[in-house]
């Protein structure tokens, strides 16, 4: 998709549900995996490859594309069903998550998958890798004469991520060296593995922490695909600082019992009658 067509919203919104039972799927076939985050960051993830980025399901590593990098990469579910819906490979491949020998692996592999921009999991180096990506296209644009970077870099940190002191170096080296064409989402759902973010280590004021090391800052609802468009046209037509959009999101979004225990569903699969509930209240009510 070399000129990326926004979708309509309530395509969009359809389109999500039915890729949160892929999530719960594949995570419950593979009897492990993390829920909660993955299904707190489809929307976001979704809106970014359904008009607002530039790529090729036919030509993964065309050189021009838009870049998209999962920092908290244990929500890999919700990146790998949205690639399969957009062409980069079988959607019967999700079903082969976290088995030996295969390339849907619990965390993403770029050695592995020609679509997967960066292998993260080890969590608060993401942003420094799409850092680099970003200063990439900036070099990449003045050698071909232009004003602008060829290409735009997207970032999705966890917030309990936030707690990585690495994050908070590339905050600062990112401003200094003018990358402008780097947007950071950060999946604000307020749980960690080890409890509620809150109580592990608070981020507040978060908005402000950004705000000092020098980035332009939004804060929306993370579920909401009007409110993920606009913050999108908003960072990139700012040329004075690289965006970070904090979206607040729910863990475990559009299944009642997993919103109800936020922390209790980080990292765990569904058994047999859980997931059956899940799936139930997907097909029946609105995500």
């Amino acid at each position: 998709m070399r000129d990326p067509q926004r979708l309509p919203k309530e395509e969009i919104q359809a389109t999500a549900k039915s890729l949160r039972e892929d999530i719960l799927r594949m995570i419950h076939k593979a009897g492990s995996g993390h829920p909660g985050g993955s299904l707190s960051a489809i929307d976001m993830i979704l809106t970014l490859h359904s008009g607002e980025m530039r790529y090729d399901p036919k030509d993964p590593r065309w050189d021009l594309r838009d870049r998209f990098v999962l920092s908290k990469g244990h929500g890999v579910p919700a990146l790998y069903a949205v690639l399969a819906e957009k062409g980069f490979f079988p959607k019967e491949q999700l079903m082969t998550l976290r088995e030996l020998g295969s390339p849907i692996q619990g965390h993403p592999a770029n050695a592995l998958l020609d679509c997967i921009e960066a292998s993260t999991g080890s969590l608060g180096q993401g942003l420094s890798v799409a850092q680099g990506i970003a200063l990439a296209g900036k070099v990449r644009g003045q050698q071909d004469g232009k004003d602008e970077a060829a290409w735009h870099v997207y970032a999705l940190l966890g917030d309990g991520e936030l707690q990585e002191g690495q994050i908070w170096e590339a905050a600062m080296s990112a401003p200094h060296l003018g990358i402008t064409n780097l947007t950071a989402f950060v999946d604000w759902n307020k749980a960690q593995i080890d409890g509620t973010v809150e109580e592990v280590m608070s981020l507040n004021p978060l908005s402000q922490k950004w705000e000092s090391f020098g980035w332009h800052v939004q804060e929306i609802d993370g579920h909401d695909i009007d409110a993920i468009r606009r913050a999108c046209d908003r960072a990139r037509s700012n040329t004075s600082a690289p965006s970070v959009i904090l979206a607040h999101t729910t863990k475990g979004k559009g299944v009642a019992y997993m919103e109800k225990d936020i922390v209790g569903w980080h990292g765990k699969a569904p058994s047999d009658g859980e997931f059956k509930q899940a799936m139930n209240e997907l097909k029946g009510g609105a995500a």
